[in-house]
């Protein structure tokens, strides 16, 4: 039984995803969680980590959350999740509904390149969100303490965008392996902790030097 009654178990390939990108290197750290877990462990990860969605056009559910950990599960071949109905707009003919989900921030076209696109671009199904590093670089900052988490939808998708000007993509791959550069995420977290972004959700200000991060990230590998 799921932890909320209002939550239904839902087919993952049936879930329609809302943006059209991911951070490859978060999905695959989500695939490596997921692999570590013993079948009792992983419904308690679906229970606690159910997917808020919108019941839109032919009653399908577009998931307005979690998509790194749906496009995981996707690869991982896992069959079915929890679900949690936000609000049901199945009566809005296709073209309102997608401007609807935008107006309530539950949409993001915008593909790995920071570029707006048509709505019809989004992809139909998850495992099928291309892979923005930038959006990867973005998540990783975050984790090392370069902004703090913030409740608005899509912010992590603002620092990419910030950071996207910033550095090259071929500085952020690690250069030993999968994964992101060490010296491009602690760049990235001084330059979040500067007044060159002050403008962003969840900047903090602090001017702490980056080696310390440096050191965490090796520590982790």
């Amino acid at each position: 039984m799921p932890a909320q009654q209002h939550m239904e178990r839902a087919i993952l390939a049936n879930l329609r995803p809302t943006q059209m990108t991911v951070g490859l290197a978060e999905v695959a750290a989500k695939r490596a969680q997921w692999a570590r877990l013993v079948p009792e462990a992983r419904e308690r990860l679906l229970q606690s980590h159910w997917f808020p969605a919108v019941r839109g056009p032919s009653g399908r559910f577009y998931i307005v959350d979690h998509h790194h950990l749906g496009q995981a599960l996707s690869e991982e071949a896992q069959q079915d999740v929890w679900v949690m109905q936000l609000a049901d707009y199945s009566s809005i003919a296709s073209d309102l509904f997608w401007r609807v989900m935008e107006f309530h921030h539950w949409a993001h076209p915008y593909d790995e390149k920071g570029r707006r696109c048509d709505y019809s671009d989004i992809p139909k199904r998850l495992g099928k969100l291309k892979d923005d590093p930038y959006r990867s670089l973005a998540g990783e900052v975050r984790k090392a303490g370069g902004y703090a988490k913030d409740a608005a939808p899509f912010t992590e998708f603002l620092w990419a965008d910030f950071f996207r000007p910033q550095f090259d993509k071929k500085q952020l791959a690690a250069a030993d392996g999968p994964g992101l550069s060490v010296e491009a995420v602690s760049q990235a977290v001084v330059l979040a902790r500067s007044p060159a972004a002050q403008f962003l959700p969840g900047w903090s200000g602090t001017a702490a030097l980056a080696e310390p991060v440096a050191g965490s990230l090796r520590r982790k590998k």
